[in-house]
């Protein structure tokens, strides 16, 4: 797997070990590609096919919009269940680049990200979806901003994006109400809204990561941001996204994800069954002892405090308090899990490469 994070794998996709399964289109590779002629993809142009197979589609990503939960995975499929993840049904989407991230701050109001620098909002629940960026703009965004600074360095990177066309991955996002929002991705992409996402400002030179390392996590509080990425990285902004620092890193393997507790803390997990705890924002770590090789894919807070994390097969490692103690509960069904959210009812929910599959709070016993 260390060789999968090194070449960039889409964050969930490399966590799940998509290269196993055969999905090529759902993996960008670490080396750039060759400069071409910057065509609109024909998947930013074309709807999501709605088919019964979508519910067996590779999912990446869920979360809570009020008691509804909202999937989203590959080739644009979205799909929504208002019954705590028992049965589900597909969303229209306009695209079908394959979407990594989806992040609701209401019953009505989310955003989803992914491939080909696609940036869609929902003012409805999920049922439908409008696109606010893609790869293209954000490319010519970046050029904007690198232009008005008069840095060779950052016009010579912005005009390598502007050459690549619509590869710009996005791989999580944030938002903290409903106009302030982040999004990171592959190369050290991040781009924050203060509009609700109408308009989005390319913060590349922002970031304090000169080698491009890809960005897979990132979490908001109050002025505070912090991102995990590649090879260790942890970046930290403390005014709100006007500058960043680098953090000391616990560990030098890729950082997949972060969560943030109901009582604060971050929890950033990744490669072989690493998983940190912070009570600092970042700037002291506690090892969690994970008890598995296994890297670990997904996480998210529990509502009556700690927080579950899901490992590329589905293990689940639960921590019932806001501490450093995990209990490991063996999958029932090992499936790759990509994402995981609690269902209104308190079930966990899984987005896996197979599907949504749903646990039942008992499990957890």
């Amino acid at each position: 797997m260390a060789a999968a994070a090194s070449n960039g794998l889409t964050r969930r996709a490399a966590v799940a070990g998509l290269a196993a399964c055969a999905l090529p289109a759902l993996l960008p590779v670490r080396a750039r590609a060759a400069p071409t002629a910057s065509a609109v993809p024909a998947v930013l142009s074309s709807p999501a096919v709605l088919t019964p197979k979508a519910l067996g589609a590779a999912m990446l990503a869920v979360c809570r919009s009020g008691t509804r939960l909202v999937a989203v995975g590959e080739r644009g499929t979205v799909l929504l269940s208002d019954d705590h993840g028992a049965h589900w049904a597909q969303a229209r989407v306009p695209l079908q680049a394959t979407l990594t991230s989806v992040c609701f701050v209401d019953e009505r109001t989310g955003w989803a990200a992914g491939h080909l620098g696609t940036l869609l909002r929902s003012d409805d629940g999920g049922q439908s979806w409008h696109k606010q960026l893609d790869g293209l703009a954000a490319a010519a965004l970046v050029d904007t901003a690198a232009q008005r600074t008069g840095d060779a360095t950052a016009i010579k990177q912005a005009q390598q994006l502007v050459n690549e066309g619509a590869d710009k991955p996005f791989f999580d996002l944030e938002f903290t109400d409903a106009e302030r929002g982040f999004a990171i991705g592959a190369y050290g992409l991040m781009f924050a809204t203060a509009d609700g996402g109408r308009s989005w400002e390319p913060w590349l030179g922002r970031l304090p990561n000169p080698r491009s390392l890809h960005l897979y996590g990132v979490r908001a509080a109050g002025g505070t941001l912090v991102v995990a990425g590649e090879q260790g990285l942890l970046l930290r902004s403390v005014d709100g996204g006007a500058s960043f620092a680098p953090l000391p890193s616990p560990y030098k393997g890729s950082f997949f994800g972060l969560l943030r507790t109901r009582g604060g803390a971050l929890v950033a997990y990744g490669l072989r069954g690493s998983a940190f705890r912070s009570g600092d924002d970042g700037a002291h770590w506690d090892k969690l002892d994970s008890a598995t090789p296994l890297t670990v894919a997904a996480g998210t807070a529990l509502p009556g405090g700690g927080f579950v994390l899901a490992t590329q097969a589905g293990d689940l490692l639960l921590a019932r308090q806001d501490t450093a103690a995990l209990r490991r509960i063996p999958s029932r069904e090992p499936v790759p899990v990509a994402g995981i959210a609690v269902a209104a009812d308190g079930a966990l929910v899984l987005a896996s490469l197979r599907g949504m599959r749903r646990l039942p709070a008992p499990a957890l016993d």
